[in-house]
């Protein structure tokens, strides 16, 4: 069988992402890897991390042209220059990252491969609220209009509806069409990838899916909305009352629960699943998935830090 490639943008260069990719890239992949980063940082993180990795050199135009056969790991060098093998967290390393996405953009475009993996970038410093995450930034990269944020796990996965956004601006985000979008494109990712209709419960915005005022969203919008996909045979009821929808009974139900915002989904998965998750972006012209964790600046150098969601995301985009 040939496996298509997996293309992977490393990232923030201040991060944990070397140190996890060493520990799994021993780990039986079939894909080949086109790793995009600077060759210099990864030999200097190697070495202070007392690793050893073999990788092929080969350039952007040659892979376009099919000039080489790629090898377990090839990487494009992009050139990145910074004292200190690890240091602070700056826009010093935008310029890199940026050039990072390009390439990978270009070689997605060109079909190389469907298959994307962005190691943690901190969304403060490369973003710098421009847009509300990595999800936006390859949205508006590739001019895709909808697109939905899942956090997968084989027992239970979450979307939020609204994703990076403050608690303030979450309400003038939540409409019926944004949820019908959602569902349909989640709908149809899950025939394709899993070959199954999903079953989708759905949160409710209020506390109890109540509100003291005259306008209740869960009433108004969401349960209306909900009504509408039934009647179209989409499988999904709510609304649901955030804190007990979690509840083992409950969750068992659905293969995934869509939240009104970020942490009203997210804080139950990690607790429930830690590293055991992946962030997945649907509606690209290719899949993106990401390791669920930032860069966790704090443990750079250690090498203490947990492989385990990037050995997740390469197992499932290894096809």
């Amino acid at each position: 069988m040939n496996y298509k490639p997996i293309i992977i943008v490393a990232g923030e260069p201040n991060s944990v992402f070397f140190e996890l990719f060493f520990k799994v890239i021993k780990k039986k992949i079939r894909s080949p890897i086109i790793l995009i980063a600077s060759k210099k940082l990864i030999v200097n993180q190697a070495k202070v991390l007392k690793k050893k990795i073999d990788f092929n050199i080969i350039s952007e135009s040659k892979i376009l042209k099919k000039e080489n056969k790629l090898k377990k790991i090839n990487l494009i060098d992009i050139d990145f220059e910074q004292k200190k093998t690890f240091s602070k967290i700056t826009s010093k390393s935008n310029h890199y990252i940026s050039n990072c996405f390009n390439v990978a953009i270009k070689l997605l475009k060109n079909n190389v491969s469907k298959k994307l993996i962005n190691g943690p970038i901190s969304k403060k410093t490369f973003l710098k609220n421009k847009y509300n995450g990595i999800t936006e930034y390859l949205a508006d990269k590739t001019n895709t209009k909808k697109f939905a944020m899942i956090i997968y796990n084989k027992n239970l996965s979450v979307c939020p509806l609204t994703t990076h956004l403050p608690i303030k601006y979450v309400t003038k985000r939540i409409n019926k069409l944004e949820i019908i979008n959602k569902i349909k494109l989640i709908d149809k990712f899950w025939k394709q990838k899993f070959n199954k209709q999903v079953t989708i419960g759905v949160t409710g915005l209020n506390p109890h899916c109540e509100s003291i005022d005259n306008f209740n969203e869960d009433k108004k919008i969401i349960l209306p909305t909900i009504k509408k996909l039934q009647k179209l045979k989409y499988s999904v009821e709510g609304p649901f009352a955030a804190d007990t929808i979690f509840l083992k009974k409950n969750r068992k139900k659905y293969d995934l629960i869509i939240g009104m915002y970020h942490d009203q989904v997210l804080s139950p998965m990690k607790t429930l699943f830690e590293y055991d998750a992946i962030n997945i972006t649907i509606g690209l012209p290719f899949i993106r998935v990401s390791p669920d964790h930032g860069p966790n600046e704090s443990m750079m150098g250690k090498n203490i830090s947990n492989p385990k969601s990037l050995l997740k995301s390469l197992e499932f985009l290894d096809y």
